[in-house]
Order: C-alpha cells, then sequence, then structure tokens
C-alpha cells in the first residue's frame, strides 16, 4: 500500500543526533543538557535543554552537520558561559517601551550570536569551518529574503535582512537596494551605528546599541517584524540557569499565625546560630530539642541566638537529610550499607528505567493460553510449507558437525605422534603431535525472536508467522534454545505517567524443545503501537540470564517504533537500546518487513536504528527466501 500524501515524514539522523547530544554535554561540562530540535535555536534553562534549529533541515550533508553543530557551540560555549543573563531580563523589560520589540529583540540576538561566534572559534579553533559553513548559508538566505520582503513591501523584515548582510560582509561597502524613502535616509547612520557591534565585549554592550538604533528606527519603521528569524525565549532567561532568584532562597512569606507563647524563656534553653524557627503554637513548652528545620507556621518567643549546644553521642541524623535516597525496609539505619542509586530507578517507585523515553513504560508479560483447533491445523499447513528449508538446513549443520569432529588438529606441542617426523631435524622447535577434534554436538547458542505486534503489521502477520514457524522448526530440530516474544502498547490505557506494554511469549525458551507448543506462534496479531527501545532492553536482559556463548535478538518489524510520547525520539531511543544491547554481548539484527517496494526514507530510518545489521525483505511472500540465508549464517556462526 503506497503513501501518496506524506505529513510530518522527517526521519531523525540517529547518528548526528548522538553526536550532537554528546557534542553538547561536552561543551556544557554537565550531562544534565539534553538536544531538543525546535524551530529555531535557543537555550531553555528551566528543562535545561539545547534547542537545535529545524533551519537546518532538507540541506546538504556538510551543511546540515555544521550548521546544528554550530548551533550546539553558539548555545553551550557562548550563551551558558558568556550571556549575562541580568542584562538580557533588563533588555527584555526596556525593549516592552519600544515600538517595534519584535524586531528590537531579533536585532539583538543577531549581535549577540556574531559576538559569541567569535569566543567560541577563539576558545575552540576546531569549530572555525562550522561556523564559516553557517555564516555562507545565513547570507544567501538573506540575499534571497531581502529580495523577497522588498517584493512584499514588507520593509521591516528586509531591512533586518540588510543589517545582516552588512554586519557579516567581508567588504566595507555592501551593496544593498533602494527601500523606501525613510529607510534609505537612514541607511548612511545605520552604516556608522552598526561596527560598534564589533567592539562589544559584553551583552550589556549589545543591548545598549541595540536600544540604540530600535529607538533610531522606531520613528521610521511603520510597523514591527512579521517573521522570525532569531529567537530571544523570554519565559527561558527570567529564572536564570537555576531556576531559582535570591529571593527564592531567602524566607520572605509571613507566619500563617501571628501568636505569642504566653511563657518566657528560663535560661536553659537550646538556642541556635543560625535561624531555624520551628516552635509551634501547638506545643506546650519552647522547644529543646537539638535541630529544627524551617517551617511555614511557628510562634514568636523572646529567644536570643547566643551560642550552640554541643553534640552528643546519641545524636543521630534525620532520615529527611539522605536526599533523594528511598525509605529502607529496615528499622536500623546502621545496618543499612547498600546504596541503591537513584538514577538507575524511576522517581515514581516503578524499578529500573529502561531509557528516559521509556521512564513510565511498564512491561505486562501475558501467558498464551492453549491452541485451538484452528491454530493447530494453520500450523500443520505452514510447517508442510516450509518444510523443504528446514530439512536442508538441518542436514547442512549436521553435515558440518559431522565434519568438525572428524577433522584432527595438527602440529602441537602434545598428543599423538604424528607419522610426519622429518621437521624433527629441520625445525629447531618442531611440533610432530596431532589430536582429534571433538566439538560438542550442541550448538552453543540462544535465539529471542522478538514481533513487532503493531497494527501496521496487520497485512502482514501471516506471512511473518510463515517465517517464524521456520525459525521455530529449525531451531527446534537441532536443539538451540529460543523464545518468541510479540510486543506492543496499548494507546488506551496510555497517560503520561503510565504506558503499559505488553509482551506476549508464545514460545519460551523452556517450551522450545517440545512438539506440542508450536501451534501457539498462530496466537500472535497485530494489536496497537509498538515502543521497540523499551522491548529491546526487556528481552536483552532475558538473553543476558542464558549462559550459552552466542546470543541473538532478532527483531521483527515493518517500520520506525510510534507510542505514546515516542514520536520525535523512538528512533534515538531504539538505537541506543541496540547499541547497548550489542556492547552487552547480544547480536541484535532487524528483519523489516516491507509490502511492495521499500523508499529512501524506509531504508534510511532502518540504517539509523539497526546500522548494516538488517535484512530488507522487499515483499513478505519472500520471507522464507530471505530467512534461510540469514539463519545458515548466524547457526554457522555459533558452531
Amino acid at each position: 500500500m503506497e503513501r501518496f500524501i506524506l505529513f510530518n515524514d522527517k526521519k531523525i539522523d540517529s547518528f548526528l543526533f548522538m553526536q550532537l547530544s554528546d557534542l553538547a554535554k561536552t561543551l556544557a561540562r554537565s550531562g544534565d543538557w539534553e538536544i531538543e530540535f525546535g524551530f529555531q535555536s535557543y537555550v531553555d534553562f528551566r528543562g535545561r535543554k539545547i534547542y537545535v534549529s529545524h533551519f537546518w533541515d532538507n540541506r546538504p550533508k556538510e551543511e546540515k552537520e555544521h550548521g546544528l553543530k554550530s548551533d550546539v557551540c553558539l548555545r553551550t560555549v557562548g550563551t551558558l558561559f558568556h550571556t549575562d543573563m541580568a542584562q538580557v531580563i533588563l533588555f527584555l523589560d526596556q525593549v516592552k517601551q519600544t515600538a517595534i520589540p519584535h524586531f528590537a529583540k531579533q536585532l539583538f540576538m543577531l549581535a549577540e550570536d556574531l559576538r559569541l561566534e567569535e569566543i567560541c572559534k577563539k576558545e575552540r579553533p576546531g569549530t572555525k569551518r562550522w561556523f564559516r559553513t553557517r555564516r555562507d548559508v545565513y547570507r544567501r538566505y538573506f540575499q534571497s529574503q531581502l529580495s523577497a520582503n522588498l517584493t512584499r513591501s514588507v520593509y521591516t523584515d528586509a531591512l533586518f535582512s540588510a543589517i545582516y548582510l552588512l554586519l557579516t560582509s567581508d567588504s566595507p561597502v555592501e551593496d544593498i537596494p533602494a527601500m523606501n524613502e525613510a529607510v534609505d535616509r537612514m541607511m548612511p547612520w545605520l552604516r556608522q551605528t552598526l561596527p560598534q557591534y564589533f567592539d562589544a565585549a559584553s551583552t550589556k554592550e549589545v543591548s545598549r546599541i541595540t536600544l540604540q538604533i530600535t529607538e533610531a528606527l522606531g520613528e521610521i519603521l511603520e510597523s514591527d517584524m512579521l517573521n522570525t528569524y532569531f529567537y530571544l525565549p523570554e519565559n527561558s532567561y527570567d529564572s536564570g540557569e537555576t531556576g531559582l532568584t535570591l529571593s527564592d532562597l531567602k524566607r520572605t512569606d509571613p507566619l500563617a499565625n501571628c501568636d505569642v507563647l504566653d511563657k518566657e524563656k528560663r535560661g536553659d534553653e537550646d538556642v541556635h546560630e543560625q535561624e531555624m524557627p520551628t516552635w509551634h503554637r501547638e506545643t506546650s513548652d519552647m522547644a529543646k530539642s537539638f535541630f529544627r528545620f524551617e517551617l511555614e507556621r511557628g510562634s514568636r518567643t523572646d529567644l536570643l541566638g547566643s551560642s550552640a549546644r554541643p553534640g552528643e553521642d546519641g545524636d543521630q541524623a534525620l532520615a529527611m537529610v539522605q536526599g533523594s535516597a528511598r525509605q529502607t525496609k529496615r528499622n536500623d539505619y546502621a545496618k543499612r550499607n547498600e546504596v541503591v542509586r537513584s538514577d538507575d530507578y524511576d522517581r515514581s517507585g516503578k524499578g529500573k528505567i529502561y531509557g528516559k523515553e521509556n521512564r513510565y513504560a511498564e512491561a505486562v508479560f501475558l501467558v498464551p493460553y492453549p491452541p485451538s483447533c484452528e491454530h493447530i491445523a494453520a500450523y500443520e499447513q505452514m510447517k508442510t510449507e516450509i518444510l523443504p528449508y528446514q530439512k536442508k538446513l538441518k542436514q547442512m549443520i549436521e553435515k558440518t558437525l559431522e565434519h568438525k569432529k572428524i577433522q584432527p588438529r595438527t602440529d602441537l606441542h602434545v598428543g599423538r605422534l604424528h607419522k610426519k617426523l622429518l621437521r624433527f631435524w629441520t625445525e629447531e622447535q618442531p611440533r610432530l603431535f596431532y589430536k582429534k577434534q571433538q566439538p560438542s554436538p550442541r550448538i552453543d547458542a540462544a535465539f529471542t525472536l522478538l514481533v513487532d505486534c503493531s497494527a501496521s503489521m496487520y497485512d502482514k502477520m501471516e506471512e511473518t508467522k510463515k517465517g517464524i514457524v521456520l525459525f521455530h522448526e529449525a531451531l527446534k530440530s537441532l536443539l538451540v534454545p529460543h523464545q518468541i516474544v510479540g510486543f506492543w502498547e496499548d494507546p488506551n490505557e496510555a497517560t503520561e505517567t503510565k504506558q503499559p506494554n505488553y509482551f506476549q511469549t508464545v514460545i519460551s525458551f523452556a517450551q522450545s524443545g517440545k512438539k506440542q507448543y508450536g501451534p501457539a506462534i498462530m496466537q500472535l496479531e497485530a494489536q496497537e503501537d509498538n515502543r521497540d527501545g523499551f522491548a529491546i532492553r526487556i528481552m536483552t536482559e532475558q538473553l543476558l540470564e542464558r549462559t550459552e556463548k552466542q546470543k541473538f535478538l532478532l527483531v521483527f518489524s515493518d517500520g520506525e517504533p510510534a507510542a505514546y510520547g515516542y514520536e520525535q525520539n523512538g528512533i534515538i531511543d531504539t538505537h541506543e537500546a541496540v547499541l547497548e544491547a550489542r556492547k552487552q554481548g547480544v547480536e541484535v539484527i532487524n528483519v523489516f518487513l516491507a509490502n511492495g517496494e521499500m523508499d529512501e526514507g524506509q531504508r534510511q530510518t532502518i540504517q539509523n536504528i539497526y546500522g548494516k545489521h538488517s535484512v530488507l525483505v522487499p515483499n513478505v511472500e519472500q520471507l522464507p527466501d530471505f530467512l534461510f540465508p540469514l539463519l545458515k549464517k548466524l547457526l554457522y556462526k555459533s558452531l
């Protein structure tokens, strides 16, 4: 079924995305910062995210890479360390009084970016080629925007485009076409004023020059800008990098009550140098405890802080001082030696996190029900169709095993004496012995077949089952342990804090060698969404518990993952799950199931997720023909 109209069909290059993510964390000197794609490049201090611009989409590969990396460098090396947040906030307050605030904010961001660009090139000389590409692309873009805005008589946007060309020109005389009479009269003054930006050494100076230009142009420009070329996020800068102001760290809220205790001090009360008032109206005596925390409620007393109580051996630290550590199941804190890393566990207490995109995903394992008569009949029919492949594969593997049994190993220092003894006189350290090879008749491998049961598999599931039956029957005949699991996510149950993911294990490792369990494969049906990264991590965990030397995870799918809140980062998360599995010794291979001719976008998506370890099946009916050589290769690798 061909798609004639594609809406929002952009594919994310997972390799480039991870490069940008690593670059951002390195340059920001913190692992907390994340990369996101946005309509413009800016920093979200509250969410600790670096946004890179969609402006670079659909451009040549080199321009796209250099442009995105220059965005990251500007925001990390530049904005995070060299932009004065207080001056930005002050500028935002002042610009509200101008006639063209939208123009002023964009001019400020343009000038600040040019200042930060020079800082980036000085601190990181290797970024010069990124910014060279960035400037070339932007100059071509604003030249076209200047012509387009003049044609439409949008003079404010045309003037902004001209200002960019003047500020980035390599020539002292940049040719700017005539606009209207008022703007043309201001051009000589503007050409003299703009070079002041090159001498600006701080955000404060950039702000001063911008306000000066804005005030002058506000009198001649009839309207503000229509387009957004550079974005100044007001809501992000108002909280600074920490999200807290100095007043947030101080207690400014009044007490809920204003009563005073009727008792007077007697001289034996505990007094603290630090201000920690927590004396309540509910208490009958003035506090004599050694440590208190600040609360919203309290009562006034006549105590004055003059000395501190010395510590005692019986003093205990409060449990809440331990930060994000959770409550222990034991009552004796002294015997608590183990500390659980909080970043390995979901803060909602649901257990281990399988990737940041899956922090609310929950695994639900389903037990297959006894197969019906229809399932048994359908299974026997498929079994008959794949029988030639199964027999041929079994014979080849058995012949290989037999050959390895009888083939001797020669040139050894110990073993049986070889008949050819000439090398005893011709070599200084002759190897005159041999041994007969006795390999294990069992293939030392374990397989997991992970089947995408999303709704898009509706027209491919029957043929997919045929390929899975081939795997099952071939592996069963060779006594290779394996399991077959279908997975999906139910969108009707998914919420922002809970996403149930179902795993239907139709054939388990314990059942893989038994004849009666095969028909359960026919219970696999197309369901709803698919969260591939989460499923791959769950199956990897199960495979790592196996003792076999070789571990294979085969993922049968027909496209990119799609689930609740998984659209933008699903490909990235799945690719990270594949890399994690391979690092732990699990070989992940994708079997991509198409239904007709595959477009370049589908190929690129699979390439981004699985790399070269993928089998592309253009027609599902040909699945057994593609799986036979794959299974043969994997089994030979395990011998």
